[in-house]
């Protein structure tokens, strides 16, 4: 009998000391290299999107990859890539950490959507608010001072 899988990350990860080198005009050209990451790597990609120094992603990641690997690849491949790129010409890196939170299959199309208006939603609230709502709403330990 085959193995069968469902498990939904909500990825989100930033730039070095959260610049703004992400640019609106070519943001569609990253979302793209990572697609084909995430394809490459027998995961599937529910909904990419982010704003000028944040990424949020929903996938699935292929059970033999722990969450991790999975976002230390996703990051070192897109470094290398972007400082490649003259579109990204600014940009540095990506910051040391992220968050990663599960969902479930019922909450999925809400986080699909969330993640869908993400320049929308950042014309009121900035990110560092919005990644610590998100580890509040999922009840994680943090220190404020760590994510200066």
């Amino acid at each position: 009998m085959p193995s069968y899988h469902q498990h939904y990350y909500h990825i989100v990860f930033g730039t070095k000391y959260r610049k703004k080198t992400i640019s609106n005009a070519y943001c569609s050209l990253l979302y793209k290299y990572i697609w084909g990451i995430i394809e490459n790597k027998k995961s599937k990609l529910y909904r990419i999107n982010g704003d000028a120094e944040h990424i949020h992603l929903l996938v699935d990641i292929h059970p033999t990859m722990g969450v991790s690997t999975f976002v230390k690849d996703l990051k070192v491949s897109t470094s290398i890539w972007l400082k490649q790129q003259i579109e990204f010409k600014q940009f540095e890196g990506w910051a040391e950490g992220y968050a990663s939170f599960t969902i479930s299959h019922n909450d999925r199309m809400n986080v699909i959507e969330y993640i869908k208006n993400q320049k929308e939603h950042h014309k009121t609230i900035s990110y560092k608010e919005e990644y610590i709502a998100l580890l509040k709403e999922f009840g994680i330990e943090f220190d404020e001072k760590d994510l200066d």
